[in-house]
């Protein structure tokens, strides 16, 4: 998972950082979103709605997950499915915060003359609201979403958007995420510096050929590794 990593952190110019999982617990947010849906229809699974998600049948944010979960159980009225779709949202949002040291970690960065993007492949909608429930969109030059990119990771549409907008090389950017194929691959396939955020990776990921260059245990650690004096 860590491949040997060279001075090269010292001219990092610029860090680019995936969004969920990264700087925020989305998946907790996720998880307890789906316990207060259960809660509200009186039966189910909480396990068992979160993984409707995971399907890729329709994608991680959409609303027709809950949909067929309520006719898996039988429940299905456009009354309860608009009340759990409003009640998911509601409470996935409430539960995201900025995981200990994020909001310091970015002024840091900043302070340090270190231009930052996120590169996520969320919607425009979703990444803002939650960029702006925990207090840090102001930190970012530019959220690259698909809708800016055209395609999602792991092509590297997104990671090259940011790049342009910084005016940073590749070999002078690094990349931070939680996913080795979608962050770290296309941040390798680049030449940037890669940081894998093992501490948000909780599918616990071991894809032996995808190589990060610095393995994260909290985001904190980033400063160090970018040549920052005293850190």
């Amino acid at each position: 998972m860590q491949a040997t990593f060279s001075t090269r952190h010292n001219k990092i110019e610029a860090v680019l950082c995936d969004m969920d999982n990264t700087l925020f617990d989305l998946v907790g947010a996720k998880r307890e979103a789906c316990r207060c849906v259960v809660d509200y229809l009186g039966t189910g699974d909480p396990e068992t709605l979160f993984s409707q998600f995971l399907r890729g049948i329709h994608g991680f944010e959409d609303h027709a997950n809950i949909r067929d979960y309520l006719n898996d159980l039988g429940v299905y009225e456009i009354e309860t499915f608009e009340v759990c779709c409003r009640t998911y949202e509601d409470v996935k949002l409430d539960r995201v915060t900025a995981y200990p040291g994020v909001e310091e970690t970015l002024r840091c960065l900043a302070d340090a003359g270190i231009g930052l993007a996120v590169a996520t492949d969320a919607e425009s909608f979703q990444a803002r609201r939650r960029l702006e429930k925990t207090g840090l969109i102001d930190h970012f030059e530019v959220v690259v979403t698909p809708e800016l990119s055209g395609r999602r990771k792991p092509e590297p549409d997104s990671l090259l958007y940011a790049l342009r907008h910084l005016d940073t090389a590749p070999a002078k950017a690094m990349m931070v995420g939680d996913s080795l194929v979608r962050d770290i691959a296309p941040g390798r396939l680049l030449g940037m510096v890669t940081a894998f955020a093992a501490y948000g990776d909780w599918r616990r990921s071991s894809v032996a050929d995808v190589l990060a260059d610095i393995v994260l245990a909290e985001f904190a650690e980033l400063p160090g590794h970018v040549g920052i004096p005293g850190r």
